[in-house]
């Protein structure tokens, strides 16, 4: 009896267990479109040609669809921080995202398209293009960072490094 029970309790966990991985490899494929968003950390710096530069951190919010695993639209809207007479009232941007799958848990990504920027005493608008990487750390939640140049203007650059999470849904 002892034999029985112990090779239905051996059965029953790895019948569970089974079922557990072939629930977590369901989880990994996903459907298109599918939309995300995320936060990040946003480590700016304004360099104008003449005078010295301008750097804080602030926060940006983005989200998207990627509509498969190549490519995805994507939007962001920044806030916060300020060095002397440079204060990010908010940048808001909206670009084409191409991706690489380097593996199934790791990918890379070019960004492409237009920004407002808002310092406190002016306003620009531009083309914008940048690049970055994310890594899954869980089936819906993956830890990103990328680079984006958001302005190059004939007076200045504007650029941003950023570190954060992104949820899908």
């Amino acid at each position: 009896m002892k034999m029985s029970v112990l090779s239905l309790t051996s059965a029953a966990l790895l019948v569970g267990a089974g079922a557990f991985a072939t629930s977590a490899q369901a989880q990994q494929s996903f459907t298109y479109p599918q939309g995300y968003v995320g936060g990040d950390a946003m480590f700016w710096s304004l360099d104008p040609d003449r005078g010295s530069s301008r750097d804080d951190v602030g926060l940006r919010l983005r989200g998207g669809a990627q509509f498969n695993e190549f490519f995805a639209v994507e939007g962001h809207l920044g806030t916060g921080g300020s060095d002397g007479d440079a204060e990010l009232d908010y940048l808001a941007g909206a670009y084409a995202k191409g991706i690489i799958p380097v593996a199934p848990e790791v990918r890379l990504y070019g960004l492409a398209g237009f920004t407002e920027v808002d310092f406190d005493r002016s306003r620009e608008s531009g083309f914008s293009y940048g690049g970055g990487a994310e890594f899954d750390v869980a089936p819906n939640l993956s830890l990103g960072a990328d680079y984006m140049r958001y302005l190059d203007k004939s007076a200045y650059t504007f650029d941003a490094a950023s570190v954060g999470l992104r949820y899908r849904f």
